[in-house]
Order: structure tokens, then sequence, then C-alpha cells
């Protein structure tokens, strides 16, 4: 009771009730160790997906390169210590609702795909860890689908941009 009075002052006083900022600085970790496990799944993990995964970590969780860098290098740290996936997916289970742990399967897709295709090693892990958090295989296959269609759009208006910006007129010349 005490725990619910003192978190309604800080709400009315317009501060942030520290549990609450806990438990983001460990939902936020806790997925960035996972993102980590996956992009490094069956080797060392490559330039491309680390730069993706700072960018995901980063926009997806409205940080600055300070927060960003800190928080990967904990999350680099949690992963190594880790001895599977059910450390990471219990706890993610604790603190996100479905749409949440959705969201993190989405991720876990971005990392995957920033380097081209996914392979053996990266379906599966990101299966089970989709099987841990309970999304189904249905909702899987689909935030795979269209993860990979936004890239094969992404790098197909790439390739385009270049040659256009270059035939451009620059304005005052």
């Amino acid at each position: 009771m005490f725990g619910s009075l003192r978190t309604f002052f800080w709400y009315l006083a317009g501060e942030v009730d520290p549990r609450t900022e806990a438990d983001d600085h460990n939902c936020r970790l806790v997925t960035a160790a996972l993102l980590t496990r996956v992009a490094t799944v069956h080797s060392e993990m490559s330039e491309v997906r680390r730069k993706a995964l700072y960018t995901i970590v980063q926009s997806r969780f409205g940080l600055d390169d300070r927060a960003t860098e800190r928080l990967l290098d904990e999350a680099a740290a949690l992963n190594s210590d880790a001895i599977d996936l059910y450390h990471f997916t219990r706890q993610l289970n604790e603190i996100l609702n479905h749409d949440g742990r959705r969201q993190v399967v989405q991720m876990m897709w971005e990392v995957v795909y920033a380097d081209g295709q996914a392979n053996e090693y990266d379906t599966n892990i990101i299966w089970r860890a989709a099987d841990l958090l309970g999304v189904s295989s249905r909702q899987r296959v689909e935030l795979r689908q269209q993860v990979f269609a936004e890239r094969a759009a992404f790098s197909q208006v790439c390739s385009v941009l270049p040659q256009s910006a270059a035939l451009a007129p620059t304005a005052g010349k």
C-alpha cells in the first residue's frame, strides 16, 4: 500500500519512480543482451551487425550515443556470463506484455538481416527465443517476412538514390 502511495506522490510531483527507472534499464539491458546473443550466434559480430545493433538499440530506446555505448557494453558482459536464452527470456516475460515481446522478436530479425540473409543458426536462435517469449510461430514468420521486405525495399531505394543524387542539379550553381 505504501509503495502505491509513494508512486502516486511521485506521479503528482512530476518525478519518476526510481523502481520504474530500474525496471526500464533492466528491460533495455536484457533486450540488448539477447540481441547481442543473436548477433553473435555463429561467429564474432560483424561490423554491419554491430552498427545495426547500435542503431536499433539507440532508436528503440531513445538513447544518446554515450548511453547506447554504455548499455551495449553492459549487454556484452551480461551475454558472456549467460548460459542460455532462458536467462534473458524469463526476465523479458516478467517485464513485457505480448506486444513488447513481439517487438523484441522483430528487433532480432532486424539485427540478423542487417548483413543480408539469415542462416540456419540465426533462424534457429530466433525460433527458440520467440518460443520462450510466447510469440507464436505464425507471428515469428510474419515478423521475419516484414523485416525482410523492409530491408529489401530499403536496399532498393539506396541503390537508386546515389544515382539520382548525382544527376540532380545543385542549388546555386
